[in-house]
């Protein structure tokens, strides 16, 4: 990346992440009802035009790295060196969305205020639905792709799934708790090495085959 290109992206991350607290601020400061597009750009120092550029709506603000996240775990199923068992690397893609979210959204309180918000307020938990669906879906696709002799649809988005989910629940449970981020973390990685462990009898060495008729 050339100097300047280098330059004009570390200010567009600059500009999203001064989206991103202004919103945690006023969200909590306010309540997320109260709280407009408008108001985030302007707390931001940057104009609406400018917030519609980051963010499609003030809902997505909530999830900003959710897309970054699933993209790290697609590339790490489709870089997978030749022969990888399957735990091993959806256990890869796990703890790389784990580690991003514990480097982003929990420090700076965006995974608390959404853990809030998802219970509250209807159209965060849409949108919050919306985005896990479709992670799960891009993950599943990627998984099943690398291992086609040993999984079926329905297979790996079940894998996928019972992973994600507990990981969600763990992070939403913690977070509730009102733990620190570190336990949050911790409590995070616990649940998918939980979850992991159905993956272990569908390893392509030796392990149970899809069910025919379902690819």
């Amino acid at each position: 990346m050339s100097g300047e290109g280098g330059r004009r992206e570390r200010k567009k991350q600059l500009t999203r992440q001064a989206l991103v607290n202004a919103a945690v601020r006023l969200f909590t400061e306010r309540g997320y009802d109260q709280t407009g597009v408008a108001d985030i750009a302007e707390a931001a120092d940057v104009s609406k035009r400018t917030f519609f550029l980051h963010f499609p709506s003030k809902e997505d603000v909530l999830l900003a790295d959710g897309g970054d996240r699933v993209d790290l775990a697609v590339q790490v199923i489709e870089g997978r060196r030749p022969g990888a068992p399957m735990r091993e690397v959806l256990a890869e893609a796990t703890m790389r969305m784990i580690a991003n979210t514990a480097a982003g959204d929990l420090p700076n309180g965006l995974a608390a205020l959404r853990a809030r918000l998802v219970v509250t307020t209807p159209a965060v938990q849409a949108r919050v639905l919306h985005a896990m669906f479709t992670a799960q879906t891009r993950i599943a696709t990627a998984l099943r792709k690398a291992y086609p002799d040993v999984l079926d649809e329905v297979t790996a988005a079940s894998v996928v799934g019972a992973v994600t989910g507990a990981v969600s629940a763990a992070a939403v449970t913690s977070l509730q708790r009102e733990e620190s981020p570190e336990q949050t973390r911790a409590a995070m990685r616990h649940a998918a090495e939980v979850a992991l462990h159905c993956v272990e009898s569908l390893d392509p060495s030796g392990g149970t085959r899809a069910t025919p008729g379902r690819r």
